[in-house]
């Protein structure tokens, strides 16, 4: 099992940004993707984006792309997402999560963190 845990959310306007990271731990030599994943009241939980953990290679939500960033620190066990140009939509709770597949879906990846909100104000 890995254990993840998410920091950095909290309230910016809009047009601001925010860098969201996420530290792994426990078996973390199973990793083979990471993704960023966010709900919001009343909707299902969605993909931001998922970075392979072995080439790099990245994969972004149409709603996010040019706009967010994922990155990897493979040496630190930690996934980041940088969010710049945020709009009020973007407001959810942030999650990261561990799987198995660069293009995995949302019930294919076993292991959550706790997740960290974000909130955008017009």
């Amino acid at each position: 099992q890995v254990q993840l845990v998410e920091s950095g959310g909290g309230l910016v306007q809009a047009g601001g940004s925010l860098r969201l990271s996420c530290a792994a731990s426990g078996r973390t030599f199973s990793i083979r993707a990471m993704g960023w994943f966010r709900q919001a009241p009343g909707k299902e939980r969605e993909s931001v984006a998922a970075i392979s953990w072995i080439t790099g290679r990245t994969n972004y939500a149409d709603s996010v792309k040019g706009r967010f960033t994922i990155s990897r620190d493979v040496a630190k066990n930690s996934v980041y997402l940088q969010m710049n140009s945020l709009k009020p939509e973007d407001t959810a709770v942030y999650y990261c999560a561990s799987g198995s597949s660069l293009y995995a879906s949302v019930s294919e990846y076993a292991d959550w963190g706790q997740g960290t909100r974000v909130t955008v104000s017009a």
